[in-house]
């Protein structure tokens, strides 16, 4: 396998077509990464103490309903 600075390089050379197709298949897989993690934390509980606060500040009138 190759090491990140080998890749870095070819990335560098690169045509400008398709270094775009790259950022953008990059960007949907970290969407895709991001997406994952938050759906496993929320499953695990990792988020309840966010909507908790949320709910709090809510009823404390320190924020507003959207």
């Amino acid at each position: 396998m190759r090491n990140v600075k080998e890749i870095e390089r070819d990335i560098e050379a690169l045509p400008e077509a398709e270094f775009a197709a790259l950022r953008t298949w990059l960007l949907e897989k970290d969407a895709l990464r991001w997406d994952r993690q938050i759906e496993t934390d929320a499953a695990a509980g990792k988020l309840d103490s966010l909507g908790d606060a949320a709910r709090r500040s809510l009823r404390e009138g320190k924020s507003t309903r959207l």
